[in-house]
């Protein structure tokens, strides 16, 4: 038995032939879809990056108990199984962040791998000067990648298909290739970007942030994704040929996936993790071949996971899933032997949102506050960082979860952060009536139902008490109306989600430094009216120079606010 998991990362489903109109070149993806199965109702689970690679290898959810963080020392990983089993794991890959702390343990759970630099501000090659930000250093790597041959993502698939060469007569494998494009920044060979329409700004790489930026800006980014989009379909298209030349459809599985999908201005938002997780970012493209089901070039509507992954591999090289595993093998949910009522995703300290298929259920933090928020772990790394001294002052132990195989972990006060979904509300979607997600509606019956299915799988997950707390509902008994948040959110989420104002139409006050106005006693006095809370606590650990507009850009206040107290501040007024 042979399996290949192809693995995009920020791969937007919306955008991919297969599953509607587009402006994107992708013939690879449909005929990708004429040989494998279609899943038109994927959903991710713990997000973003790592997050999502730790159910990858878990199957089971992240985001409830940590954040982004490495394999924990009771987790059990699907390619470590493999191994154990006799299987030859290999990882071929350019994705940066399994190089940094809070990747670290899951490159070497495989039996070999390799690794290709270059992406998104990688710390690769060094030049003194020019390196000191993420950007700078993402400059000074692409004068090393100028060539279509030399750009991470190629030489990335060369190695793929170099061990598919290599391995094309053995059996007992798993080749898991993974692309980090078309992860911002969209930075492509030139053939691709030739395909598309450029104005010569350059613009490739949206800040996570709201959108400011003019339409021809809006449109170069696309433009400039969808290149990406389109190179990436070259190198899909070329694991295909080799699996026509081969004949590899007969006895390996084939996974194509990704963990998440990026905003391109839908919703008035860049990127992903700041703003609640829309439809766009959660709802995934998913096609798999498996010669167990012998299905080619049909769709299934099952509702599945991220989390699905690892017991379909383990399950097709004849292995049972542990105990701990909460996810279904594909091939038993195309059978109709299993299914699911319930999606459950989320970034940890975000919105916890639940979805049957038809409703998606976004459940903010009951409080301004957003606590309590603990991390749970015994691998005490941030993404690029370990945790600070300070951090681990306070931590206790915890007692052990179901998962933990006995262990009990470090209960570790979260840090405080400029994510906090109670700005953006409570919200509720009818996917059948509102598929893009536009119109938030208030229907007590519909929420209270979906309340009951979001409750049923935090508890299924084991979700910590200071979970429940933070979203002000139940830890044991049924939810009741006391519970219902939709309505009583209604208005900030929709004053929140408000476009922001042009910035040529704001007076200067608007992007002067909040560190410079608090000096004036005046404009302090302003600031203490409509920023009463941030004064005393975000904006002690804010960058020095964010000013009003960065905090409307980060959705921290929203446009009202941002257009009056700027307003204020430059008339000179305090109340």
């Amino acid at each position: 038995m042979k399996a290949v998991i192809l693995m995009f990362d920020s791969l937007n489903r919306h955008l991919l032939p297969p599953y509607g109109e587009t402006f994107v070149e992708a013939p690879n993806f449909a005929r990708l879809a004429r040989r494998t199965v279609t899943f038109d109702n994927c959903y991710a689970g713990s997000l973003p990056c790592m997050p999502a690679r730790r159910e990858l290898h878990t199957g089971r959810h992240n985001f409830l108990h940590r954040g982004w963080g490495p394999l924990e020392p009771f987790d059990d990983s699907m390619p470590e199984l493999l191994k154990d089993a006799g299987v030859h794991a290999h990882l071929a890959s350019d994705h940066p962040h399994y190089w940094e702390d809070g990747g670290a343990t899951y490159h070497t759970r495989f039996r070999t791998w390799e690794f290709f630099r270059g992406q998104e501000g990688d710390p690769w090659k060094g030049v003194v000067g020019q390196g000191d930000t993420l950007r700078r250093q993402d400059a000074v790597n692409r004068r090393y990648l100028d060539t279509e041959a030399r750009h991470s993502q190629t030489r990335t698939v060369d190695a793929g298909l170099h061990f598919l060469e290599t391995n094309v007569d053995a059996d007992d494998w798993l080749l898991q290739l993974e692309l980090f494009d078309p992860h911002e920044p969209f930075f492509s060979a030139d053939r691709f970007r030739e395909r598309y329409p450029d104005n010569g700004s350059g613009f490739d790489w949206p800040s996570y942030q709201k959108v400011t930026e003019s339409g021809e800006l809006v449109e170069q980014a696309r433009n400039a994704y969808a290149a990406l989009v389109s190179q990436c379909d070259h190198s899909l298209g070329r694991v295909l040929d080799f699996f026509d030349d081969h004949a590899l459809w007969t006895d390996t599985l084939l996974i194509v996936n990704t963990d998440h999908g990026f905003l391109l201005g839908e919703h008035g938002w860049w990127a992903k993790s700041v703003q609640p997780w829309f439809t766009e970012l959660v709802h995934l493209p998913l096609f798999v071949w498996d010669p167990r089901i012998g299905r080619a070039g049909s769709r299934c509507d099952a509702l599945v996971q991220t989390t699905d992954l690892a017991p379909t591999v383990l399950g097709f090289f004849g292995l049972e899933p542990p105990p701990d595993v909460q996810g279904f093998d594909l091939a038993a949910v195309q059978r109709g032997e299993k299914a699911r009522t319930g999606a459950l995703f989320g970034i940890h300290g975000g919105h916890v949102n639940v979805t049957d298929g038809r409703y998606v259920y976004l459940r903010a933090s009951a409080e301004p506050a957003n606590a309590p928020l603990d991390e749970f772990t015994l691998m005490p790394t941030h993404m690029r960082s370990r945790f600070a001294v300070d951090e681990l002052a306070n931590w206790e132990p915890a007692d052990p979860f179901t998962f933990t195989k006995g262990l009990r972990t470090m209960r570790v006060p979260a840090q405080t952060s400029w994510l906090n979904p109670w700005r953006h509300g409570t919200l509720l979607f009818d996917l059948a009536t509102d598929p893009g997600q536009e119109t938030p509606i208030a229907d007590d019956e519909t929420e209270l139902r979906m309340l009951a299915l979001l409750v049923r799988l935090m508890r299924e997950n084991d979700a910590p008490p200071s979970q429940f707390a933070r979203l002000g509902l139940p830890a044991t008994g049924d939810p009741g109306p006391q519970h219902l948040l939709v309505r009583d959110q209604a208005d900030r989420a929709a004053a929140l989600a408000e476009p922001l104002p042009p910035l040529e139409e704001l007076p200067g006050t608007a992007t002067t430094p909040l560190a410079e106005l608090l000096l004036d006693p005046a404009a302090r006095a302003v600031l203490q009216r409509f920023l009463p809370d941030l004064v005393h606590t975000e904006l002690l650990s804010a960058p020095a120079d964010v000013s009003l507009f960065d905090l409307a850009r980060r959705a921290v206040i929203p446009g009202t606010t941002l257009r009056r107290a700027a307003r204020e501040l430059a008339a000179g007024r305090t109340p």
